[in-house]
């Protein structure tokens, strides 16, 4: 079972195990429709494609009409029902890639485990590490008998943003934000209407758990860094702008052998859009 990361070469010997369903998260928040783009012109052979918007992403409005984030968390039976929809059973290993260093299949291995599945991984440098490894793209598209996964006990922990703001003074939560450090401080908000960051968050770039080739840190390299944000894993909460390279997080810290973390699903964009919630800006 693969539970974090897998490389090129073990998913290359998988590509047509039944037991394996391999899923496409290509995405671009400034462009909806390039994931798919890309996906059409090559993917991964049997690969599906996973879109962020309609199929690992919920309602924006509650039921109680507020704004739940950009990307808010999916109806759990909605979530059940589309990975039965790409094959998923109980006993599949599921692998999530992205060509954007992981950040946009974290958001899948974390829903995975969500719901209580924890055979997911990312792939371990995406699309460029499969290129450069001299592995093929395909256009066919892949045909898969219907699964029957089912929801279990989850393997994965929530806040909310109430619990957020109780947390304020004298909390004892560690809020890290994994956004660019300009949009924290910030300096250059160009999706959210409001600039800055939840007062007291930390800020920890989710692409600084990359090496240069685009593959994850080593553990020690990520415990390292960690470290210097928080002194409790089970006490962190990780956040971004809309619950989305929050996983990226999640998953280095999962890497780093820090296990236990909390999401804030809403993340910025939720927090923002409430001027009752203070907003800090700077380092």
């Amino acid at each position: 079972m693969h539970t974090t990361l897998i490389d090129s070469a073990t998913l290359a010997q998988h590509l047509t195990d039944p037991d394996w369903v391999v899923l496409d998260c290509r995405h671009d928040l400034m462009n909806l429709s390039a994931g798919r783009d890309g996906f059409a012109i090559g993917h991964i052979q049997n690969a599906q494609f996973a879109d962020m918007e309609s199929q690992l992403s919920g309602a924006k409005l509650g039921a109680d009409g507020m704004f739940r984030g950009r990307h808010p968390l999916p109806d759990r039976a909605a979530l059940i029902e589309t990975l039965r929809a790409w094959g998923v059973n109980d006993n599949t290993q599921v692998v999530a890639y992205d060509a954007h260093g992981g950040m946009y299949a974290a958001r899948l291995w974390w829903l995975l485990r969500w719901i209580g599945h924890p055979a997911v991984a990312v792939l371990d440098g995406g699309l460029a590490a499969w290129q450069s490894a001299g592995l093929p793209l395909v256009t066919p598209l892949a045909a898969r008998p219907r699964g029957h996964i089912a929801e279990k006990p989850t393997l994965a922990k929530t806040v909310t943003a109430a619990e957020l703001v109780d947390n304020l003074h004298g909390g004892e939560l560690s809020v890290v934000d994994a956004r660019a450090p300009d949009r924290y401080r910030g300096e250059n908000e160009t999706i959210d209407p409001v600039g800055g960051h939840i007062p007291g968050a930390k800020n920890r770039f989710f692409k600084d758990n990359l090496k240069g080739d685009g593959r994850f840190k080593s553990e020690r390299e990520l415990r390292h860094d960690f470290a210097a944000l928080f002194d409790s894993a089970p006490y962190a909460v990780m956040q971004c702008g809309s619950g989305v390279t929050a996983c990226h997080n999640l998953l280095a810290l999962e890497l780093a052998k820090l296990p236990g973390a909390a999401l804030y699903p809403g993340s910025w964009s939720e927090w923002c859009a409430d001027p009752a919630r203070p907003v800090a800006t700077g380092d």
